[in-house]
């Protein structure tokens, strides 16, 4: 039987690699699809989770995972010999960047080399992490061709860029389109059925690997780019006395060529702090300069700053010096109604306060404790006298679990970064926005 014969029955047997963020949601896709799937990972800890019926990913639905796992349609091992067993992988292991922003592809190499020594002919290997446009026939093609087999040939090699948006109540790995670009158009088509046999969802090829590449590039180093540009806008509107976010509003009425973004305290997550500046990286090897990316990430990185020197303005028009006072953070996951912490700008807020000399508290629903820069924090129980205690209290993650009409009642002053209180500010002296 054929790789192709294989995936359209769905008798391949179906590996991933990296079981996070993006790994262990496609796991379960691929077993929910009816493939049996084998889950590798490095972390003991994960593999037991896993093995155990134990989720740890809030994108994946805890029965799922214990059904598939009693059904024996899902299992983790940390043995890569069990790659052998393999006829397709997914590689969806961490792409950092390093203090200098600068991409670190050791897990992508690493396990490429892992799945290199265990290639055999009429093989499928698919590289999700994200990553720079040509890491897939530039570094991970050579080592896995140094077995002797060649892409196109004796195994396919492609692209195809994860697309997870951490609690997106909407678009889930089983029905977010996927892209898809081969080394071949063999490889392309055998990656297409795969994914087509698991998602909900269209998928669309593309001539190569840098094609696909570059769209989860452009997807967000685009999302950067305005970011950057609202902030900016927040920025003077702030100078002018000027609600952005009623500008926003009024300019989302256009029915054509406006697409709203809107300011907050910083990016993060792991895409748009960190994917335009492989794009970065990548484009000095063709001497040029990505001016727009640079522009936009020293404005997205002067945000949380931005946001303690509104602070200490309005605290100073109280008459309260922002050394010595007591501030807290209403949330410090990144975004609303997740855990995910992964380069969240209130972990930057909470360092710029700190080096103010702020006593800093946090209450976050999501995360009720979190070490950063060798310090553990706790969250606070969000109670009346803890409100009343603070000097201020910064909203700097909009959980919709949040009582903030009962924080606006007792806090001496709340600054809203989020613009979750717009409908609380009639005739309140307390409440500032960004």
């Amino acid at each position: 039987m054929t790789l192709m014969e294989k995936i359209l029955s769905k008798k391949a047997e179906v590996g991933v690699v990296g079981l996070g963020y993006v790994g262990l949601p496609l796991a379960v896709e691929k077993a929910k699809a009816g493939y049996k799937v084998i889950g590798f990972d490095l972390q003991k800890s994960k593999v037991d989770m896993v093995n155990a019926g134990h989720n740890y990913i809030g994108d994946v639905v805890n029965e799922d995972l214990q059904a598939l796992v009693k059904e024996g349609k899902i299992q983790a091992t940390t043995d890569f010999e069990r790659i052998m067993e393999c006829d397709t992988v997914a590689v969806c292991v961490p792409t950092p960047l390093d203090k200098f922003k600068q991409p670190d592809l050791s897990y992508v190499i690493n396990s490429t080399k892992d799945i290199a020594k265990r290639l055999h002919k009429d093989m499928l290997i698919v590289l999700e992490s994200t990553t720079y446009p040509g890491t897939t026939e530039e570094v991970m093609l050579p080592i896995l061709q140094e077995s002797g087999l060649k892409a196109g040939k004796d195994f396919y090699l492609a692209f195809s860029p994860e697309r997870v948006d951490p609690g997106n109540i909407k678009f889930k790995t089983k029905n977010t389109p996927k892209v898809v670009g081969g080394v071949t158009k063999e490889c392309t088509e055998h990656a297409k059925a795969l994914y087509e046999n698991v998602l909900q969802a269209q998928v669309f090829t593309v001539t190569s690997p840098k094609e696909a590449e570059m769209t989860k590039i452009l997807e967000n180093s685009f999302r950067l780019i305005n970011i950057a540009f609202i902030n900016e806008m927040a920025i003077i509107c702030n100078k002018m006395n000027i609600n952005i976010w009623e500008v926003i509003q009024a300019a989302s009425t256009k029915p054509f060529g406006f697409m709203p973004f809107y300011p907050g305290p910083g990016i993060g997550g792991h895409c748009i702090p960190l994917d335009p500046f492989y794009l970065q990286y990548k484009a000095r090897a063709y001497d040029f300069h990505t001016t727009m990316i640079d522009l936009a990430g020293d404005i997205t990185d002067s945000m949380p700053e931005y946001v303690v020197e509104r602070l200490s303005e309005i605290l100073n028009d109280n008459k309260k010096c922002l050394n010595g006072s007591r501030i807290l953070l209403l949330g410090v996951a990144y975004k609303n109604d997740i855990d995910d912490m992964r380069e969240s700008p209130a972990l930057k807020v909470i360092e710029h306060l700190e080096k103010k000399h702020a006593q800093v508290l946090i209450h976050d629903p999501f995360v009720p404790e979190f070490s950063h820069n060798n310090k553990k924090y706790y969250s606070s129980a969000l109670t009346k006298d803890l409100i009343e205690n603070m000097d201020a209290v910064v909203i700097t993650t909009g959980h919709t679990t949040v009582d903030y009409g009962f924080v606006a009642d007792n806090a001496k002053i709340l600054f809203d970064t989020k613009n979750v209180t717009k409908n609380l500010r009639t005739d309140r002296k307390n409440l500032f926005i960004l």
